[in-house]
Order: structure tokens, then sequence, then C-alpha cells
């Protein structure tokens, strides 16, 4: 029996922005999948704070629906991050695309409205994460090509049901991915679970360091992307 056979809960957010300390969610979605289906739960938030039109022209959710027909951030909050700490509890592995973004995200959504990050759930780290994008990159690292979801979906064959940048479409997407990269990379599944996040950690380490020298050489302008997966201690104030 492997961990690819199942449970697998897949989490997803659509936000107002991509800076993973300031910004807020909007939308977010657990996909758990297992030996009877595919079951979602979703959640449109009312962000309190405006949606810039170039983030809902992304994710289709303006400030107007979201102030209208929103749940209140802490209750939703809440309830995301009970599920998910259950989950980590139980050794259910939580698969997110580019999981840095939203486990990083939430835990400083969670620290805004003064509620217990998973972390402080667990008394221990978000473990097991599966990172599709990370597998791709520590498996095909020479394939030439942008590493989108959608990217990826057409790469390995996937057909989405429906829009992506749907945080709920976005994670059924997510765990087909996953499961076409196992298909094709038989070994991941293989290994057990600690195993499989270290390796994920170490190979964003590595990947994360070589983008970084790059960008030196190419002289550009910025911090680079940060080389700890899959998550890190928030900046500023949160507020």
């Amino acid at each position: 029996m492997s961990w690819a056979d199942g449970p697998l809960l897949g989490f997803d957010t659509e936000t107002t922005g991509v800076d993973v300390d300031n910004d807020r969610i909007v939308t977010a979605a657990l996909v758990r999948r297992d030996h009877t289906g595919t079951h979602v739960h979703s959640w449109l938030i009312n962000p309190g704070v405006d949606i810039p039109e170039a983030a809902a022209a992304i994710h289709g959710v303006s400030t107007e629906h979201a102030r209208t027909h929103g749940a209140k951030p802490k209750q939703a909050l809440e309830e995301i991050a009970a599920e998910l700490a259950q989950a980590f509890r139980d050794g259910v592995p939580v698969v997110a695309y580019n999981a840095t973004f939203d486990l990083c995200l939430l835990d400083a959504e969670l620290r805004r409205h003064k509620l217990r990050t998973i972390p402080e759930r667990l008394y221990n780290e978000a473990r097991p994460v599966i990172d599709p994008l990370v597998l791709d990159r520590a498996e095909d690292g020479l394939r030439r090509g942008k590493r989108k979801l959608v990217d990826l979906c057409g790469f390995y064959e996937v057909v989405e049901s429906g829009a992506l940048h749907t945080a709920d479409v976005d994670v059924v997407a997510t765990l087909d991915v996953l499961e076409r990269i196992v298909g094709r990379f038989p070994h991941l599944a293989s290994l057990d679970l600690d195993t499989l996040h270290e390796y994920q950690s170490t190979a964003h380490q590595a990947w994360a360091e070589g983008f970084n020298a790059w960008r030196l050489e190419q002289g550009l302008d910025g911090p680079g992307v940060s080389d700890v997966w899959p998550t890190r201690e928030p900046v500023g104030t949160l507020w």
C-alpha cells in the first residue's frame, strides 16, 4: 500500500495578490480524495479589504461579490485550519501546488485574526506536504518551458473539470497532475511520507539556490526566492 493510493487532501487558495505576508484569502478549497471518491469543501471569504481588479480578473471574485456573499474571515479561516490540522494529525498528506504560497499565506491570515497557525495546532511543523511543482522540477528539471499549473496540465494531459484559478478546480487538477507525475516516476510512490517530504525540501532548496544564482548572473534586482519549503516565518506586521 502506497501513500499514492490515498487518502490525500488537496488545498488551494485564490487571493487578493501574491504577497504571502500581507494579501488575503478570497476563496479556498479542500478536496479529499480517497477510496470513496473525491469530496470538495470550498469557501468564499470577505477578505475585509478591496480586491484589486487585476486579482478579480484572474479568479472572478469582485470586492462587491465577496462583501455580499463571503463568510467572515475569522470563521472561515478557523474551519480551514481545523481541517488541515486534523489531516496532518491523521498522517494524511496535504497536496498543494506551490505549497509555500498557500501554506504561508494561510498562517499569516491566521496570525492576523489571532487564530492559531497550523504548526501551533500541531505543536510541530506542517507535514507531510506533497507539492507537484517541486516534484516535477526535481524529476524533470531539464525540461524547458513554464511550470504553472496550466502548463503541467498540458504536459501531463490532464483535462480540467472547469476554469483554472477557481480554487476547487485547481485542487482537483493538482491531484490529477500528481497522479500523472507518480505514474511517470513510479519510484516516488515507494517512498514513505517522511522521506518524500524531506526529498522535496532538499530539492526545492537546490532549485532555489540555482535560480537565485541565475538571477544574480542576469543582474536582476530583488531578493529572489526563498529556499525554505513548505513554510517559513512571516515578515512584517501582518496588519
